[in-house]
C-alpha cells in the first residue's frame, strides 16, 4: 500500500482510536492505577500505598455479600428471562391475527428507562395503596409487604427485572428461530418425528448459539444491576444490596475512591472471567455438537 492509502486508512481509523483510547483504555488505566492509591473524593491530592486497598478487599464480609447476592441475582434473573422469552417466542412462531400488535405490546417494557420503571413499579408494589395488593384484596389473596418485607425485597427487584428484560430474550429467541431452514421440520414431518424429537433435535440445538449470546450479554449487564435498587430499596438495603450499589456508597458516601477503584477492579476481572468460561462452554458445545 503506498503512503496516500496509508494516510487515508488512518484517517478514518484515527478519530475511532483516539476516542477509544480518550474513553475507555485512559479511564481503565487511571482507574488501576487509583486502585493501589489512598485517593479521597473530598480532598486533593493522594499517595502510594501498594496493595492495601486489595487486602481491605479480601477481608471484607460485606463485599463478599455483595458479589454472593449479585451472582445469585444474575443466575437467577437469566434463567427466567431465558426461559420465559424463548417460550413465548415458540407461542408466537406461528402467525395469526393480533400477533404483530401483541410483539409489540411485550417489547415496550425493554424500550423504557431502568429508573423511570423502577420508581413505577415501588409505586405498583407499594404494601398500602399500591396496585398490585389492591388486585389482590379484591381477590381474597394476602397483601405482601414486597418493598419493606425483609424475605420480599430481592424478589421485588428480581420480578421487575423479569419483567423488563425478557422482551430482550424474546426478541433475540424469535431471531433464533426465524432463522432455522423450513426444510429441517419439513425433512422432520416426512420422518414422522415428534414434536419433542424435533424440539430436541431442530430447534433446540440451532437456536442455543444464539441464545448463549443473549445470556451472556444479558448477564454481564445484570451485574451491573443499580437503577432498580437505587429507585425501590436504596442503597443502603443490606438484602437488596448488589455490587454497583456498594461501589456507589463506598466512592459517594464514604468518599474512598482508591478503595472504590479497587473493588471495581476486582469486579471487572469477575466478569471477564464469567464471560470467558461462558464463552469457551458455548465453543465446546458446539463443537461437541458438530
Amino acid at each position: 500500500m503506498d503512503a496516500g492509502g496509508r494516510w487515508l486508512r488512518l484517517a478514518f481509523v484515527g478519530p475511532t482510536l483516539l476516542f477509544l483510547v480518550a474513553f475507555n483504555v485512559f479511564p481503565l488505566a487511571y482507574n488501576v492505577v487509583l486502585g493501589f492509591t489512598d485517593a479521597e473524593l473530598v480532598r486533593r491530592g493522594w499517595e502510594w500505598h501498594g496493595g492495601a486497598s486489595y487486602a481491605r478487599l479480601f477481608a471484607d464480609p460485606e463485599f463478599a455479600e455483595a458479589v454472593r447476592r449479585t451472582g445469585l441475582f444474575v443466575l437467577m434473573a437469566v434463567a427466567i428471562e431465558l426461559a420465559l422469552g424463548f417460550g413465548v417466542a415458540l407461542a408466537l412462531r406461528r402467525r395469526f391475527r393480533g400477533r404483530d400488535a401483541l410483539l409489540t405490546a411485550l417489547l415496550v417494557p425493554m424500550m423504557l428507562s431502568p429508573a423511570v420503571m423502577g420508581l413505577s413499579w415501588n409505586l405498583i408494589l407499594d404494601g398500602n395503596y399500591g396496585i398490585l395488593n389492591h388486585a389482590l384484596a379484591a381477590l381474597g389473596l394476602p397483601e405482601p409487604q414486597w418493598t419493606t418485607d425483609r424475605d420480599l425485597k430481592f424478589a421485588s427487584i428480581l420480578i421487575i427485572d423479569v419483567w423488563m428484560w425478557t422482551p430482550f430474550m424474546l426478541l433475540v429467541s424469535m431471531a433464533a428461530l426465524n432463522a432455522i431452514p423450513g426444510t429441517l421440520y419439513e425433512a422432520a414431518e416426512v420422518d414422522r418425528a415428534g414434536p419433542w424429537t424435533v424440539f430436541r433435535r431442530i430447534t433446540l440445538p440451532l437456536c442455543a448459539p444464539l441464545l448463549g449470546l443473549a445470556a451472556l450479554l444479558r448477564a454481564t449487564d445484570a451485574w451491573k444491576q443499580f437503577d432498580l435498587v437505587m429507585a425501590v430499596t436504596g442503597a443502603n438495603d443490606s438484602r437488596t444490596q448488589t455490587v454497583s450499589t456498594l461501589l456507589y456508597q463506598i466512592v459517594f458516601r464514604d468518599h474512598h475512591v482508591g478503595l472504590g477503584s479497587a473493588y471495581a477492579c476486582l469486579v471487572l476481572v469477575i466478569v471477564i472471567a464469567g464471560a470467558t468460561l461462558f464463552t469457551r462452554t458455548l465453543e465446546h458445545l458446539q463443537r461437541r455438537a458438530a
